[in-house]
């Protein structure tokens, strides 16, 4: 199993309903990418605030390592992937991604 970790620094002027369409294509991978067992996506919760300026994110468990190099590839995942570069403060300098085994 592998847990696929995207921590997001959205622009500033990204309005609420714009992150939540985001949050909406996220999920929308569960059901047309193979292999994904669970998807959870959502803003950080914690009190630490240790969190660097990533205040959204989501997480990705996928069945095998197979599977999450599938998804890296599937055309869905591509497309909502530009559309999170785009919201993303300073591109893909605004995106964290971590992998993990499990």
């Amino acid at each position: 199993m592998i847990l696929h970790f995207v921590f997001i620094r959205f622009k500033s002027a990204l309005q609420a309903a714009e992150k939540q369409e985001l949050y909406g294509a996220i999920a929308t991978l569960r059901n047309v990418v193979p292999g994904i067992i669970d998807l959870k996506a959502g803003p950080n919760v914690s009190l630490e605030g240790l969190n660097g300026g990533f205040l959204d994110g989501f997480v990705v468990t996928f069945e095998s390592p197979e599977a999450r190099d599938a998804y890296l590839t599937a055309p869905d995942h591509i497309a909502v992937a530009e559309r999170l570069v785009a919201a993303a403060d300073g591109g893909l300098s605004g995106l964290i991604v971590y992998d993990m085994a499990a």
